[in-house]
C-alpha cells in the first residue's frame, strides 16, 4: 500500500471514500463538479492505469480540497477499495461515491444531513422522490430488479436500492461491523447493510438525484461471483 496525502488539514467534518479503479479517463469529471467540500476525499487507486498520477495533478490545482489517495499495487474490489477508505477516514461521519460522478456532491451532502436520527442513509433510484436523470437500459434495470429480489430473498432486506453508489454512514456504527465484513466485491452494499441491521443500527433509503454515466464497472462475470459472494455471506458464521 502507498498513501499519499496531497492536502492536510485539521479533522474534517465528512469523509467520503471514491473507490478509483482505472478511471483516469473519468475521475478529473467528478471533480470539476465539486465546487467545495467540507471534508476529505479519499480516492482509492488500485488499478493499472494512472488514476493516481491524474489526483495528483487535481490535488495541486485545487489546494481548496482536501484529497488522499491510497494506491494499492493489486486489484482491491469494490468493497475492499471502501473499507480501506473507511480505515483511513478521519471524520464522523463517512460515506462512499462511484468515481463515475453519478451522484453530485450536493446529493451527498444532502445524505449527510440524513444522520442525525439515523446511522446510516443510503441513496435510492427506485423510490418515490428519486429524480434520473438519464435512466438505465432495459436489461441493466431488469438486472438489478432481479438481484433486489435475491436479495430479499436471501437477507429479508426490504429496502429497494441496495446497490446505488451512494451511502453515508455514523462512523461509530460502521466501525462496529467492520471486522466482520468478508466481502470483497461488488456484493459489499448488501452485506455492510445486512450486517448493521443486525448490529441494531437505523437506517433510512432516501430518494436521489442520479445520473447513468453508462461504462458501468458491473460485468456479466461479476454478477455471477456477486451471486456466490452474497451466498458465502449468508452461510458464514461470523456475524455481529
Amino acid at each position: 500500500m502507498y498513501i499519499r496525502t496531497m492536502t492536510t488539514s485539521p479533522l474534517p467534518r465528512y469523509s467520503l471514500v471514491i473507490p478509483a479503479y482505472n478511471e483516469e479517463k473519468r475521475i478529473a469529471g467528478l471533480f470539476d463538479a465539486i465546487p467545495q467540500f467540507d471534508g476529505e476525499l479519499i480516492v482509492i487507486c488500485d488499478g493499472s492505469d494512472h488514476t493516481a498520477d491524474v489526483i495528483g495533478d487535481i490535488a495541486e490545482k485545487r489546494p481548496d480540497l482536501c484529497i488522499r489517495c491510497i494506491r494499492f499495487p493489486s486489484r482491491l474490489g469494490k468493497g475492499g477499495g471502501v473499507i480501506a477508505g473507511f480505515r483511513a477516514a478521519r471524520a464522523p461521519l463517512i460515506g462512499y461515491v462511484d468515481a463515475d460522478g453519478s451522484t453530485g456532491i450536493d446529493e451527498m451532502i444532502r445524505l449527510f444531513g440524513h444522520l442525525g436520527p439515523v446511522d446510516a442513509a443510503m441513496g435510492s433510484r427506485w423510490i418515490p422522490g428519486s429524480m434520473p436523470a438519464i435512466r438505465q437500459s432495459w436489461a441493466r434495470r431488469l438486472e438489478s430488479r432481479g438481484f433486489n429480489f435475491l436479495i430479499r430473498s436471501l437477507f429479508g432486506l426490504s429496502f429497494h436500492d441496495t446497490q446505488c453508489g451512494a451511502k453515508v454512514f455514523k462512523k461509530s456504527a460502521v466501525d462496529a461491523v467492520l471486522p466482520y465484513l468478508i466481502s470483497q466485491g461488488f456484493e459489499f452494499d448488501v452485506e455492510l447493510i445486512w450486517r448493521l441491521l443486525r448490529a441494531g443500527a437505523r437506517i433510512e433509503e432516501v430518494p436521489i438525484a442520479w445520473q447513468n454515466k453508462g461504462d458501468s464497472r458491473v460485468r456479466k462475470g461479476d454478477m455471477l461471483r456477486m451471486f456466490f459472494g452474497l451466498l458465502r455471506i449468508r452461510l458464514h458464521p461470523a456475524a455481529t
